[in-house]
């Protein structure tokens, strides 16, 4: 089994978490970054460092790109044309706007998927649709 394959595994084992914000337990509640967390919780043991208190908003008042910077640190960097299954995605939701949200690819070609925690609706499949495709800043893989 692939690094990737595991961190599919493991997210796909997260779907039905409601959706709690800051929170990271599975079956109990979780937001997009708890779903990273705890699926590196699951494969590396200990969190590769403290994650602060952050509101909804992550930055946007101060423009500081917090989630990027982090997951370039932490993360591998893949470029795009190469994704595949189990990699994160990075999302801006909007144009200007800091990236903010977070998922697992789930499934490429030509109906692709991914897995993540959204508002109101916890840890769900969704359609990587066109809208969804346009707001990806970058793409990474679980070391």
């Amino acid at each position: 089994m692939t690094r990737n394959d595991e961190v599919l595994a493991h997210a796909r084992a997260w779907l039905g978490t409601p959706y709690q914000h800051q929170a990271s337990c599975k079956g109990a509640g979780s937001d997009c970054l708890g779903l990273l967390r705890g699926i590196w919780r699951e494969i590396h043991g200990e969190e590769p460092r403290l994650v602060p208190a952050y509101t909804p908003d992550w930055d946007e008042p101060t423009g500081q790109e917090v989630l990027l910077k982090a997951a370039c640190e932490i993360l591998c960097s893949v470029a795009r044309g190469q994704e595949q299954p189990g990699d994160v995605l990075l999302f801006r939701m909007r144009p200007g706007a800091v990236a903010k949200h977070l998922g697992i690819l789930a499934q490429t070609g030509t109906v692709p998927a991914f897995i993540h925690a959204y508002s109101g609706h916890g840890v769900v499949t969704s359609p990587l649709s066109a809208p969804w495709l346009r707001k990806i800043v970058a793409v990474f893989r679980f070391p």
